[in-house]
């Protein structure tokens, strides 16, 4: 166990590099662009390594999963990503566990555990003091609400993939949810923003470490994790925000002001909290509106 967490977290702590890379080095004019490459490139790339196609009510899902993990996801996180400091919006998407607790219980009947309704309750409080508190650094509305609206798209996902995805092949779990978010989300970035620029070296190195290490090894790793330690692994979210925020204070200089670290901390401390007990089961693990016939 100890192990697959260890090589779970090497995920989000790849995501929490995203953030500097893409306003540092990636248009961020073209945000929806950047998604949709970081996807389709990244979802070919291990799709040379696993050439199958899976069968059609398996790919089914798999499409579901991508419109939610990957299209959604990477649309809103850059759209984030380029309106407010990345640890601001990384620390916005650290509450995804809290939301994925909240979803598994209704969706799955996984009743949380007390200590986790507190820890829901302190990371509304910091995302609050993150937003709301005086600064002259407040990140804009569309901002947080992308932030916002990312994490809970993945936090559904997530959700979805343990219940459809313990069928022992996250390789090619997380090669279809690339390629098939990567090409939904293609042709809304050639009608919204157009042909994206010409990439510069600095641009190439950029993409290449977003599409091999910030996708293609993270999903795999993110996607093998889940599968094997159910919902809870979300958890271990709580590390892109971490290496997101230690990026911004110190290459980036980013200021915050100590009603905005104070939200960091509390958001961070409620993940914490939350990873650190063990969810009841319900009666009834899975609503029969949920089954979904294996193939």
């Amino acid at each position: 166990m100890l192990r697959t967490i260890l090589i779970t977290v090497l995920g989000p702590m790849l995501w929490g590099t995203s953030y500097v890379n893409f306003t540092e080095f990636l248009p961020t004019d073209h945000p929806f662009f950047v998604g949709a490459i970081r996807a389709l490139a990244g979802g070919l790339l291990l799709l040379a390594m696993n050439p199958r196609i899976p069968a059609p009510p398996v790919m089914a899902r798999y499409a579901v999963l991508g419109t939610l993990n990957m299209a959604l996801f990477f649309a809103l996180l850059f759209v984030a990503a380029g309106r407010m400091p990345g640890g601001l919006a990384a620390t916005l998407g650290a509450v995804q566990p809290l939301v994925v607790i909240a979803l598994s219980s209704i969706l799955i009947r996984r009743l949380p555990h007390a200590l986790q309704v507190v820890a829901g309750i302190a990371g509304v409080v910091g995302v609050g003091l993150l937003v709301l508190s005086p600064s002259d650094h407040r990140p804009d509305l569309i901002g947080v609400l992308a932030a916002i609206g990312g994490t809970c798209s993945m936090a559904v996902g997530t959700v979805l993939i343990d219940r459809w995805g313990r069928d022992g092949k996250p390789l090619e779990m997380a090669t279809w949810q690339l390629i098939l978010g990567g090409l939904i989300l293609l042709p809304v970035a050639w009608v919204k923003e157009g042909v994206p620029p010409v990439p510069d070296g600095p641009a190439i190195g950029g993409y290449l470490w977003l599409i091999l290490l910030g996708t293609a090894f993270s999903y795999y790793v993110w996607n093998r994790g889940i599968t094997r330690l159910g919902p809870s692994g979300a958890y271990l979210a709580l590390a892109s925000p971490v290496v997101a925020t230690l990026i911004g204070t110190i290459w980036m200089s980013e200021i915050f002001s100590i009603w905005q670290w104070a939200g960091i901390v509390l958001v961070l401390g409620a993940i914490a909290l939350g990873v650190s007990v063990k969810r009841r089961d319900g009666a009834n693990a899975v609503p029969p509106s949920l089954t979904i016939p294996r193939s």
